[in-house]
């Protein structure tokens, strides 16, 4: 891994050491974390993490300091900034994409992917800024208002405490410093523990490009002390990627400020009669194998009417008895591992379960290493699969539940039924009954004759019931980072209007 780019951020030496960015200087004077490959489980690097001062003085900088250091440059200023990141972040693509092999196992494709969309959400910044503008109110409406009026307008909150997941290492920390930045909030973001690299690396990017020094904190610090920071006051917004568990974890150490969660997922496809099959099982398999299943819109569960069940089934058990498993680093590995083996671990904890209550493995269920897995599907009784932890759970990793359903209401039910509303596909051509399951699936999008996928945001993502509140999306976002102000101006007695009795 060539990491001479990087300069102050990084220690050369038998493993690179990277540092963490305190606002203003790269230190970290805590303990000394290795960061390991999920290709080969060996140790790929160190990192440097603050100390409990460092992590003191750095929030306190950024509260004191950065905060305003953003929110006084100029909006076309904070464009420029990102503009620049972009151009930086394409000309040093080749080693964001070593990386992400190398730290979070994605294929080089899928690599590829995750930099060109952080390159294409930083490009388009400026559209956050269409979604949010201010108002006129008049006050001729109300006989209390008579010769007032009013202007609505919106500010940054001030510090937003960004924490990413380990699935997307580079793009939600791309994604959560635009649209937290572009409206002149100061960021402190949290790496997940298993892939911080990315993360350290952007802060490199953005403070090339111009971003204010003291208005950005990236600590790959433990959970535990990212709850002690989540509680903090100075942190007056949150955005949070991650499971469900995690994130009702970050709601009670906050208490009252906002949030932007996007949680648990795990989404359905419901596969009608009169769907184009060939299409629906390339979608669908790649729902399930896209990056191992480790992707919070990735298809568990596949709802099939039973006219088509037959030849869904065994089109899906032949593509995926067709995807190659590897080492992420060869160009003709379709799927590298998992994240950990004890991600492996759930998975197959989750197949026993399935067994156990009726279900049968039509492919897949084999483990190839510790943490490389053959991508799964089970076969489920409409009556029992509501038994099921993988119907009940998100269980990450490359595996789907499918079951044969009378009609569409059966399998509507059966997509409800799930305690997550993330996403939902649906497969067919009667547009009656795909606009039926529009109006009666309880997710946050559903994507017609398609897999779902959130890409840069373009259209908004989020989730309903245990998979979150708010939305993540180009326009959307800054709505949670930032507050109204109302603002009213008095001119009683002085002439401005003149009302007729």
């Amino acid at each position: 891994m060539n990491i001479e780019k990087m300069g102050e951020a990084v220690i050369s030496g038998d493993l690179p050491l990277f540092l963490s960015y305190l606002a203003g200087r790269w230190g970290g004077e805590g303990a000394v974390k290795e960061v390991r490959s999920p290709i080969d489980m060996s140790v790929l690097a160190k990192v440097a993490t603050p100390s409990p001062r460092e992590l003191e003085e750095t929030v306190n900088v950024v509260y004191t300091k950065g905060r305003w250091a953003a929110r006084d440059l100029p909006g076309e200023r904070r464009v420029r900034v990102l503009r620049r990141a972009a151009e930086l972040l394409e000309k040093n693509s080749e080693l964001f994409e070593e990386v992400l092999v190398l730290n979070a196992g994605k294929t080089r494709p899928q690599a590829k992917g995750e930099v060109k969309a952080s390159i294409d959400r930083l490009r388009l910044a400026d559209l956050d800024l269409k979604r949010v503008s201010g108002e006129y109110v008049p006050g001729d409406w109300t006989e209390d208002t008579l010769e007032t009026e009013a202007i609505v307008r919106r500010e940054p909150l001030g510090v937003v405490l960004a924490i990413t997941p380990f699935n997307y290492p580079l793009f939600d920390v791309v994604n959560k410093v635009v649209y937290s930045f572009i409206y002149g909030n100061a960021v402190l973001v949290k790496p997940a523990s298993a892939t911080p690299l990315p993360a350290l690396m952007f802060a490199k990017i953005l403070l090339e490009a111009g971003y204010p020094p003291e208005a950005l904190g990236v600590l790959p610090i433990s959970g535990s002390e990212a709850e002690r920071l989540v509680a903090d006051d100075r942190i007056a917004a949150v955005s949070f990627t991650g499971s469900y568990e995690s994130g009702i974890r970050v709601v009670r150490a906050g208490g009252v400020k906002q949030y932007v969660l996007e949680l648990g997922g795990g989404d359905p496809a419901i596969v009608l009669e009169d769907a184009d099959l060939e299409l629906a099982i390339d979608k669908i398999a790649r729902g399930i194998y896209s990056y191992a299943g480790q992707r919070c819109d990735a298809i568990k569960l596949v709802l099939a009417e039973g006219a088509v069940y037959e030849e869904l089934r065994d089109g899906l058990i032949k593509r995926l008895s067709l995807v190659k498993v590897g080492d992420p680093r060869y160009l003709d590995v379709d799927m590298g591992p998992l994240i950990s083996p004890e991600a492996a671990d759930e998975m197959f904890k989750a197949i026993d379960d399935a067994v156990k209550k009726g279900g049968v493995v039509l492919v897949g269920g084999e483990r190839l290493g510790v943490n490389y897995v053959k991508p799964t599907l089970i076969e489920a009784p409409s009556e029992r699969v509501k038994d099921m932890e993988l119907y009940k759970r998100e269980v990450f990793a490359p595996i789907a539940l499918i079951v044969k359903v009378k009609d569409l209401d059966q399998a509507i039910d059966l997509a409800n039924g799930r305690p997550f509303g993330l996403d939902a596909s649906i497969f067919g051509r009667d547009i009656a009954k795909i606009r039926k399951a529009i109006r009666l699936l309880e997710v946050g999008a559903v994507y017609v004759n398609d897999m779902p996928r959130h890409g840069v945001g373009y259209y908004p993502f989020g989730g309903r019931k245990k998979s979150g509140v708010y939305r993540e999306g180009i326009g959307y976002s800054v709505e949670a980072v930032t507050a109204y102000k109302t603002v009213v101006f008095n001119y009683k007695g002085r002439g401005v209007w003149r009302y007729t009795t």
